[in-house]
């Protein structure tokens, strides 16, 4: 399989993640906050998430997975929390991807 098709496959599977509008609008309030706490290496806690998004906790616990197996996001358990991060390798990719640059 050739890199061109390869890097294809994969930017579908990125858009079908983000094409659902509540998974797009969770992927963003990760982003936000993953942009706020940049410095300090924070993610954003779900629970956090699900108090500002009306959405039922197992729809959102879906979404996530959704957003992990684009490689979108990162997820890490802190006791009975899970902490979620953007995958900043990825967004970079996307980025090349969407300028019509070579991905290396």
């Amino acid at each position: 399989m050739d890199t061109k098709k390869m890097d294809t496959k994969k930017m579908a599977k990125i858009f079908k993640a983000l094409s659902n509008e509540n998974r797009l609008e969770l992927y963003l309030k990760i982003a936000e906050a993953h942009e706020a706490s940049f410095e300090t290496g924070g993610g954003c806690c779900v629970a956090d998430i699900i108090a500002c998004l009306n959405i039922g906790a197992p729809t959102i616990s879906h979404h996530i997975k959704e957003l992990v197996n684009a490689d979108l996001i990162t997820t890490e358990k802190r006791g009975k929390f899970l902490i979620c991060r953007v995958n900043d390798q990825q967004v970079t990719e996307v980025s090349k991807m969407l300028a019509l640059q070579r991905i290396i």
